[in-house]
C-alpha cells in the first residue's frame, strides 16, 4: 500500500478512536459532576462554605474537565490534520502519546501540582463506575499510547526535524506567515539578548519595542478603523507564543496593548476610542494595568483605592501593587472605588489615567504618585512596582465609558482574552525550555555518547513536546471560540490552567536535563525556570482558576 494511503488509513483510525474516547470521557465527566454536585449544591445552588470545604473535589473536577477538553481538542486536531493530509508520522505519535497519557492520568491520578494528585475516588467515583466508562478501546489507547517504543521513535523524528514547533499546527497561511515573521524577530533580536536583560534586571530596550511597533504587534487585534490590523485572537496567540519563546517579557509587552484596547473597545465612549486606540495600535502609547492592591489579590471586589471627583478631575488615593512596566507606560487602566457607599464591585470604576514616562532615576515624575520597585526572580525586562497615590489627578473625561460603577464589569469582559494570552505565553516559555533541553542533550557527551540517547533524558524532551502540543490545541480552541463571539471563559481558563503547569514542568525538566549547569546563572534555562514560575500565579492563580472552572461546571451554565 502506498505511504500516503497508509498514513490516511492510520489517520482515519485515530480519528475514530479519539472521537470514541471523547464520548466516553464526556460520560465520565458527567458522572463526576453529578457526584461533586451532591456535596456542594443545595436546592439547585452551590453553597460557598461547602464549595470551600470540598476544594479537593471541586478543583479536581476542574482538572478532570480540562483533561476531557484536552482529549476533545486532540480529536479535533486529528480530524483536521487527516482531512488536510497533514497528519504525518510525527503528528500521529504526538497525538497517540497525548491521548494515552491523558487517559492514564484520568484513571490513575491527575497532578494538580507537584504534591497533589486528584483521583476518581476524590470525586466520589467508585472503581466500578470508572470501569463502566473506560471501555476496552480506551484501555487499548492507554496501553499502546505512551510507550517506550513510541517515545523513542518520536525523539528520532524530532531530532531530524527543523524549526521550533514540533509537528504541524494546522493554521492557515496568514497565521503561519505571522509565526515565521515573529520567530525570525525573536531569533534575531531577542534570544541573544534575553539572558543579559534578565541578569542585569534591565529594561527591554526601546529600540526593540520600536521594531515590534513596526511589525504591527501592538495593533494586531485592534480594528482597522482605529489603525490596527483587525486580526483575531488566534493571531495574538501565535505572536505571544513566538515572542515569549524569545523572552517572556517581550511576549508580555507585545500583547499588553491588547487588554487596554479591549477595555476601551468594550466600554469606552466614541471619543475615548478615537483618542486612544490609534495610539495604542501604533505603539505611541504604552499601557499598564493598575488593578491589584496589597491586601486584595484576586479579590478585586474588596478593592479600596478611591477616586474623589473634584470639578473636572478625579483625585486618586491609595496603594496598588504588582504593577508591571509602570515607569515607561503612558497610560494606566486604573481600577478605583468612586462610590465608597457601594459595597463590593458596584462602587468600582475604571479610569484611563495619563502619566508621563519616567526613568530609573525619576520613575514617576508627576505629582501625587510614587513607587517602589519589587525585585523579582523572573519576568523581568519591564520591572514590577508598588505604587502609592496621594491626590494623583485624572481628567474626569477619562472615566471609561463616562459612567461610574462599571469598572468591575468592564474588567471582567477582558478576562477571557487575558487568560488566552497567558496560556499562549506559557506555550512560548515551554517551547523555549524544550529547545534548550534538546540542544543541550544533543551536545552534552557523557559515557561516550550524547545524553539525548539515554531514555530518561529523551523521554523528558518528548513529553515536553507532547504537552506543548496539547496546550497549544486548548489555547487555539479558546481563541477561536473568542473570535466567534461565544462565551469562552471556561475554555480560556482551561487553556491557562493547563498551559501554566506545562511551562513549569518543562522548565523544571529542562534544568534537570542540564544537570548542574542548569543551576548556573550563565545558562538561559535558569532564567526560563524563573520566568515559568509566575505563569501559575498571575491572571488567576491555578487554585483560583480551578475554582472558577468548577463553579461553571457545577452551576449548570457550562
Amino acid at each position: 500500500m502506498p505511504i500516503a494511503a497508509t498514513r490516511s488509513a492510520a489517520g482515519h483510525e485515530l480519528v475514530d478512536l479519539s472521537r470514541e474516547a471523547t464520548l466516553a470521557l464526556d460520560a465520565l465527566l458527567a458522572d463526576a459532576i453529578a457526584k461533586v454536585r451532591e456535596r456542594v449544591v443545595v436546592e439547585g445552588h452551590a453553597v460557598a462554605s461547602l464549595f470551600d470545604r470540598e476544594q479537593r473535589a471541586t478543583h479536581g473536577l476542574a482538572w478532570l474537565a480540562t483533561y476531557v477538553e484536552a482529549v476533545r481538542q486532540l480529536a479535533a486536531y486529528t480530524e483536521r490534520m487527516t482531512a488536510s493530509g497533514q497528519l504525518g508520522e510525527l503528528e500521529e505519535h504526538l497525538v497517540r502519546i497525548g491521548l494515552g497519557e491523558c487517559l492514564a492520568q484520568i484513571v490513575g491520578g491527575i497532578p494538580m501540582s507537584q504534591g497533589e494528585l486528584v483521583r476518581p475516588s476524590d470525586l466520589g467515583l467508585t472503581p466500578s463506575q470508572v470501569a463502566a466508562r473506560i471501555n476496552p478501546m480506551l484501555e487499548s489507547l492507554i496501553v499502546t499510547g505512551n510507550t517506550a517504543e513510541r517515545r523513542a521513535r518520536l525523539m528520532q523524528l524530532m531530532g531530524a526535524s527543523h524549526g521550533a514547533t514540533v509537528g504541524v499546527c494546522g493554521l492557515d497561511e496568514t497565521l503561519e506567515s505571522i509565526r515565521e515573521e515573529m520567530r525570525r524577530f525573536a531569533d534575531n533580536e531577542v534570544i541573544g539578548n534575553a539572558q543579559g536583560w534578565h541578569r542585569t534586571n534591565s529594561y527591554i530596550p526601546m529600540e526593540v519595542i520600536a521594531q515590534m511597533s513596526e511589525l504591527g504587534v501592538f495593533g494586531l487585534t485592534i480594528p482597522e478603523e482605529f489603525g490596527g490590523m483587525g486580526l483575531g485572537k488566534e493571531s495574538m496567540c501565535v505572536v505571544s507564543e513566538e515572542l515569549s519563546r524569545g523572552y517572556i517579557g517581550v511576549g508580555s509587552l507585545g500583547t499588553r496593548s491588547e487588554i487596554a484596547a479591549e477595555l476601551i473597545l468594550g466600554g469606552g465612549t466614541a471619543e475615548q476610542k478615537a483618542k486612544w486606540l490609534p495610539k495604542l495600535a501604533s505603539g505611541e502609547v504604552l499601557p499598564t494595568a493598575v488593578f491589584t492592591e496589597p491586601n486584595t489579590g484576586s479579590d478585586l471586589a474588596s478593592l479600596k483605592t478611591r477616586a474623589v471627583r473634584e470639578g473636572d478631575v478625579y483625585k486618586v488615593y491609595g496603594n496598588k501593587t504588582w504593577i508591571t512596566h509602570p515607569v515607561r507606560a503612558d497610560l494606566m487602566t486604573l481600577l478605583v472605588r468612586t462610590n465608597p457607599k457601594e459595597p463590593g464591585h458596584r462602587g468600582l470604576s475604571m479610569l484611563l489615567a495619563e502619566k508621563p514616562r519616567g526613568t530609573d532615576a525619576d520613575p514617576f515624575p508627576v505629582k501625587g504618585m510614587t513607587g517602589t520597585e519589587i525585585e523579582v526572580l523572573g519576568y523581568r525586562g519591564m520591572k514590577e512596582y508598588e505604587i502609592a497615590f496621594d491626590g494623583f489627578e485624572v481628567k474626569a473625561e477619562n472615566l471609561l465609558g463616562g459612567v461610574e460603577g462599571l469598572g468591575f464589569k468592564q474588567l471582567m469582559q477582558t478576562f477571557e482574552s487575558a487568560r488566552i494570552q497567558t496560556a499562549a505565553r506559557a506555550i512560548g516559555v515551554a517551547q523555549a525550555a524544550m529547545e534548550q533541553a534538546m540542544s543541550y542533550a544533543k551536545s552534552r557527551i557523557q559515557f561516550g555518547r550524547p545524553i539525548a540517547e539515554f531514555p530518561r533524558v529523551a523521554d523528558k524532551i518528548v513529553m515536553m513536546a507532547v504537552e506543548i502540543m496539547i496546550a497549544r490545541q486548548l489555547t487555539y480552541h479558546a481563541a477561536r471560540e473568542k473570535d466567534s463571539g461565544r462565551r469562552c471563559d471556561l475554555e480560556a481558563g482551561m487553556a491557562k490552567l493547563f498551559g501554566a503547569r506545562v511551562a513549569w514542568a518543562n522548565a523544571d525538566n529542562a534544568v534537570q536535563v542540564h544537570g548542574g549547569n542548569g543551576f548556573a546563572l550563565e545558562f538561559p534555562v535558569s532564567r526560563i525556570l524563573c520566568d515559568a514560575r509566575i505563569l501559575n500565579i498571575f491572571e488567576g492563580a491555578a487554585e483560583i482558576q480551578a475554582q472558577v472552572i468548577a463553579r461553571r461546571l457545577l452551576d449548570g451554565t457550562n
